[in-house]
């Protein structure tokens, strides 16, 4: 997809915050330091739109972006970081579940993982949640060429039966660019259902 625009549009701590006027959105939703902020970077072919930090737990808003006038990428802050204090996980997660539930806009939630690590318990609960709110999802698996091509089909086939085969994962490394046009053609698919 050819990106002519892109402007960080609103960051929100407050539903009362996100932008109304209605506009397809895809979300983007992983553990912290999944690389959700390279990923977003490298799809819309930026290098420093969206924050890329060593440090876990940088993201604390859901900052949303316009793409070309006419759709938008939402970035989710990252889940399962320990070293936040409780009431700012409380506040993320409240943030995050009203963004998933009540959005009517959203269209798909990008679920990125890291294709090194197994699934933890906070993935298997997005992954029932999205399922139980009947939530579009993308399982995108991040760092991939930090693995050999045949360990790498070794675990994307693991993860496809441990979601139940429902859904077949994206390979994808912001370093090499592997994955990006598989990955744009699903959201451009998912942009297109009907809502």
């Amino acid at each position: 997809m050819k990106i002519t625009s892109v402007e960080l549009e609103k960051r929100c701590r407050d539903p009362r915050d996100f932008p109304r006027f209605p506009l397809p959105e895809i979300a983007f939703a992983g553990r912290s330091n999944v690389g959700k902020s390279s990923l977003i970077n490298t799809l819309l072919t930026r290098k420093r739109l969206v924050g890329v930090s060593a440090t876990p737990g940088k993201t604390r808003s859901i900052d949303f972006f316009r793409i070309n006038g006419r759709f938008r990428f939402v970035d989710l802050p990252g889940y399962g970081y320990a070293k936040v204090p409780q009431g700012v996980r409380e506040a993320w997660k409240e943030l995050i579940e009203a963004y998933l539930i009540d959005r009517e806009t959203l269209v798909s939630v990008v679920w990125i993982l890291d294709i090194r690590r197994d699934l933890t318990e906070l993935d298997r609960m997005l992954h029932d949640w999205l399922r139980a709110y009947s939530v579009s999802y993308i399982p995108v698996c991040t760092k991939a060429d930090k693995m050999s091509q045949r360990d790498r089909a070794k675990r994307k086939e693991a993860l496809r039966r441990s979601l139940g085969g429902e859904a077949e994962p994206v390979l994808f490394s912001a370093r090499t660019g592997l994955g990006k046009d598989p990955l744009w053609k699903r959201v451009r698919s998912a942009m297109s259902r009907p809502a």
